[in-house]
């Protein structure tokens, strides 16, 4: 952003610099508090199993029709979030995700002999994913309105590192409350944590008066002489949609690709230490926390680093490789082991951590591209057009692991990660040239 928009910025935002941290910490509380429900509920997956009376396959569709239900609803609320602004669709959002949890509590948590269909617990996570997947475009633009290039990528990896920290805290205390008190507690806790973020978003959450002026300014041009309006639209239409740039739908689909591995971890990682490990009920919340943890720690690392080098695509190769050759090693070892496991589970335990941090460090920075390339305008277009191939990865990752584990067991599991990830290297867009970085500021400066 050049010198004269920077004094723009600054001059007419009047809540002050220092605010746009209390907005970031209002994304990172709702993206905390939905990623403890669709990344939290996953890591209850044995006693899902065990206390809805499910078996492989059915566990696989429920867990599934959480990603599902973002994927589908993604986009949507991007073009929603576009259209009304951030603040309203998160308040809707987090408020009717609660209300969603809510209802799962009252009518369909296993109660003493009462145990519910698996038509109503897969329709209850499928709207909670519907009514939560507002959350995730609404915080990323938001962020982007109050950060500037130079910023964004620490700003957005951050509001990321929410996701497996909000996931970390749901590996530790939804298992126990699972276990111990019900899954009705559980959904509780869950609901219990969007009301309140959206009682943060309620009091902090406001667009930057620059934002403000630019929806003024757009609504004026209503007015305009219809050459001045038609010469507008035209320069307009050519940087406007995200549908339809190339570059945003390579990351998007990269980003796709490269959660395979990640999301077989955060979905079948407990029965795979449970089932062929025989790891128990500490060590798997203790391994699942440090993956979400690890992930955490990566993601604001690499924000930082990639905002002072510039090189957010070459980050996101580099990641989809690392992670391809982790998980191979992870079939490998288990395919060696065989039947000789049981002495191998911290083995076991620490190369899914390493696999599960590699496969997840690369999602701020991915995000921060994507926002970049659309414009903070259409922010929330972008990033909704890259959780939605996030989360259609989330829904047919858990329906495929069961089918791979009839056909080859866990190897081929951990192998058909690895091609996954390396899929992602040649769909991810090389990296950007200098006239072309400098021509992306220059139009998310105006």
């Amino acid at each position: 952003m050049n010198n004269q928009s920077d004094t723009a910025w600054k001059s007419t935002d009047v809540r002050g610099a220092s605010h746009r941290w209390k907005v970031l910490g209002v994304g990172f509380a709702a993206n905390a508090s939905f990623s403890a429900a669709f990344s939290g509920i996953p890591t209850t997956a044995v006693f899902l199993r065990s206390g809805y009376h499910l078996d492989n396959g059915a566990l696989g569709l429920v867990l599934g029709m959480l990603g599902l239900g973002i994927a589908v609803s993604e986009l949507p609320w991007g073009l929603l979030t576009d259209r009304w602004g951030d603040r309203r669709v998160l308040l809707l959002g987090l408020l009717s995700t609660a209300a969603a949890l809510g209802g799962l509590a009252v009518f369909a948590a296993p109660s003493g002999a009462h145990v519910p269909g698996v038509t109503t617990l897969a329709l209850g996570l499928l709207l909670v994913g519907l009514l939560g997947g507002s959350v995730n475009g609404s915080s990323g633009r938001a962020v982007m309105a109050w950060f500037r290039e130079g910023e964004r990528g620490l700003a957005m990896s951050i509001r990321q590192t929410a996701v497996p920290a909000g996931g970390g805290l749901g590996a530790l205390v939804l298992p126990v409350l699972a276990s111990r008190f019900g899954f009705g507690s559980a959904y509780c806790v869950l609901a219990l944590a969007c009301a309140l973020t959206a009682g943060f978003a309620w009091h902090w959450l406001h667009e930057p008066a620059h934002v403000e002026a630019e929806a003024r300014g757009q609504r004026d041009t209503q007015n305009e002489q219809p050459g001045r309006r038609a010469a507008a639209a035209n320069v307009a239409s050519r940087r406007a949609s995200p549908l339809r740039d190339i570059r945003i739908w390579r990351v998007a689909l990269g980003a796709g690709a490269l959660c395979v591995p990640q999301l077989a971890v955060v979905t079948f990682g407990t029965v795979f230490l449970h089932d062929f490990s025989r790891a128990g009920v500490l060590a798997i919340s203790v391994t699942m926390a440090a993956v979400q943890t690890g992930a955490a720690v990566a993601r604001v690392w690499s924000g930082s680093w990639t905002d002072r080098r510039g090189n957010r695509r070459g980050y996101m190769r580099a990641c989809s490789l690392l992670t391809a050759v982790l998980f191979a090693s992870l079939a490998l070892v288990t395919g060696v082991a065989g039947m000789h496991h049981a002495a191998m589970t911290t083995v076991f335990a620490l190369m899914i951590v390493l696999g599960g941090v590699s496969a997840s460090a690369w999602h701020g920075v991915a995000f921060t591209e994507l926002a970049t390339l659309a414009g903070t305008n259409r922010a929330g277009t972008a990033l909704a057009i890259g959780n939605t191939c996030v989360f259609l990865t989330l829904f047919v990752t858990p329906l495929a692991i069961p089918l791979l584990l009839r056909l080859g067991s866990w190897p081929m599991v951990w192998a058909v990660a690895s091609v996954c990830a390396l899929i992602a290297l040649p769909v991810f867009p090389r990296p950007a040239r200098a006239v072309e970085l400098s021509g992306s500021r220059a139009y998310d400066a105006t």
